[in-house]
């Protein structure tokens, strides 16, 4: 399983870890399987984790009082799942993060995570990458909901993120681009 996670973080670098540093990466996430449905972190909870996906599809939404899921991130294969505020904050989440398939993942904690960066150089760039990548998606992303009509926002979200559609259904797909189920089934309908 952890020959996933080495290519990858040397995919994100402009040097390959050391068989060392190979080691000290190995040695520090936890294999984690979950059950389709079965929680990574509910809300109430602090965010303990940060999981590393190998295998399977997630998602992470929060729950209005109406008893609506709101879709704030999905995850299949080599992305990061945490709750970053409830994690860095030691707060309990306001989010739920579940298994959408059966889903394995390579774990560690957070204090585990910074004393792997300490040691490892790279990781802190990878990181920074990744972050500076997040924060223009993130921007993206707001704009879209702002500027764009559902038609548009669905059209970005294909052209960006076009392994989602095969994984979510078009309810998780509609909440997560900020439109009904019934106007995606619409939109896709006038599409074919």
């Amino acid at each position: 399983m952890h020959q996933i996670i080495i290519p990858y973080i040397n995919k994100h670098n402009n040097e390959p870890l050391t068989k060392e540093e190979e080691l000290l990466v190995v040695s520090s996430f936890q294999l984690k399987k979950l059950r389709k449905k079965h929680y990574f972190l509910q809300e109430g909870e602090v965010c303990k984790y940060t999981g590393f996906v190998i295998k399977g599809a997630m998602r992470m939404y929060s729950v209005d009082e109406n008893g609506i899921e709101h879709i704030l991130h999905l995850y299949t294969e080599n992305y990061w799942a945490t709750d970053r505020e409830s994690s860095i904050m030691l707060t309990p989440s306001r989010y739920n993060i579940d298994a959408w398939e059966d889903t394995e993942l390579l774990i560690i904690s957070r204090a585990e995570m910074l004393e792997l960066m300490e040691k490892i150089p790279a990781l802190v760039k990878m990181f920074q990458k990744l972050d500076e990548r997040n924060a223009i998606a993130s921007h993206r992303r707001l704009n879209s909901s702002i500027n764009s009509n559902a038609e548009e926002r669905y059209k970005e979200f294909a052209e960006n993120h076009p392994q989602f559609i095969q994984r979510f259904p078009l309810h998780i797909i509609a909440s997560y681009i900020g439109i009904t189920k019934s106007t995606l089934s619409r939109i896709r309908g006038v599409k074919k």
